[in-house]
């Protein structure tokens, strides 16, 4: 790590570098108590060392409202494969055990004491974080119009909030709105239109959108049975699997059209698995599983 030495710097455990084994313990576990920031970074980056240090600077002024966990890519090439890390420096804001907010690149101090200040608000927000979660439960159990209430009430009180947002346009995916939820997320703020959550939000619309011209899936699987280099019954069946809920199912289904024909319509196969993985939570044992089966496809 570069920028300040834990051993004279008086930063505690609020900086601290991390590998894929401890992963779990110091971003995911760790961000049950409080905002934790991820750096990936490399040695060989230019701009991470402009970064690096203006990043570690704005989390000690933040006094432990905030951590920083700092990951080499390229000694921990799996998990930076996992959350899709694509260009360095980027960094992602965990709270709750989930990705709420990111950037790429270095930016100016004073945007990343933006970033860093809204946060810090996350923990002590006025409950709503507690709220978030509340709502979530209530979405999850299919009190849905519950949900919505309480997403559009945080709203009201924090309008950029990525998670409210994002659980509101989920609201009416649940409902069958998919027109409200595309409008919704055509109009989110310029400040969260790309954020994790709202970009998990638009894969699961196209995922419904495709869910409701599926194909019956009986007569898919007979088709694929009949002719196993059908490509298109098989990209049918994945859809149709996903559909009915069987979404572990279907990403198998996915694979196996990649390892059959990884080039057939454009690389559909990849391209359907990426968004079947936006649409998930990055932990999701499916979407690790199938980002790690993905990848040993693509470099075997």
């Amino acid at each position: 790590m570069f920028g300040f030495d834990e051993k004279t710097a008086p930063q505690g455990d609020l900086i601290k570098d991390t590998t894929e084994a401890t992963f779990m313990k110091d971003v995911i576990e760790a961000s049950r108590q409080v905002p934790v920031i991820v750096d990936f970074w490399a040695t060989w980056c230019g701009p991470c060392r402009t970064l690096g240090p203006a990043l570690e600077a704005a989390v000690l002024a933040a006094k432990g409202k905030v951590k920083l966990v700092k990951i080499d890519v390229d000694q921990n090439q799996m998990i930076a494969g996992q959350l899709r890390i694509q260009s360095i420096p980027t960094v992602y804001a965990f709270w709750q055990g989930q990705p709420v907010d990111g950037f790429q690149g270095a930016i100016p101090a004073s945007e990343i004491k933006k970033f860093i200040d809204k946060l810090s608000g996350l923990a002590g927000d006025g409950g709503l974080a507690e709220a978030i979660e509340a709502a979530e439960q209530m979405l999850a159990e299919g009190a849905v119009t519950d949900a919505a209430e309480t997403f559009a009430a945080i709203l009201g009180e924090e309008p950029e909030n990525p998670a409210a947002y994002s659980g509101l346009v989920r609201c009416h995916l649940a409902l069958g709105q998919l027109d409200q939820a595309e409008a919704m997320l055509n109009a989110a703020p310029a400040a969260i239109a790309k954020a994790k959550d709202v970009e998990a939000a638009r894969a699961q619309l196209e995922l419904a959108r495709q869910a409701a011209n599926a194909g019956p899936e009986r007569e898919l699987r007979a088709a694929v049975e009949a002719d196993p280099t059908n490509r298109q019954a098989r990209f049918d069946l994945a859809t149709a699997l996903h559909a009915a809920g069987k979404v572990e199912e279907a990403v198998d289904v996915l694979l196996d059209l990649f390892r059959l024909d990884r080039e057939w319509n454009e690389g559909a196969a990849k391209t359907q698995l990426l968004t079947i993985f936006d649409a998930l939570k990055p932990t999701d044992p499916i979407v690790l599983k199938g980002r790690r089966r993905l990848s040993s496809m693509i470099f075997a």
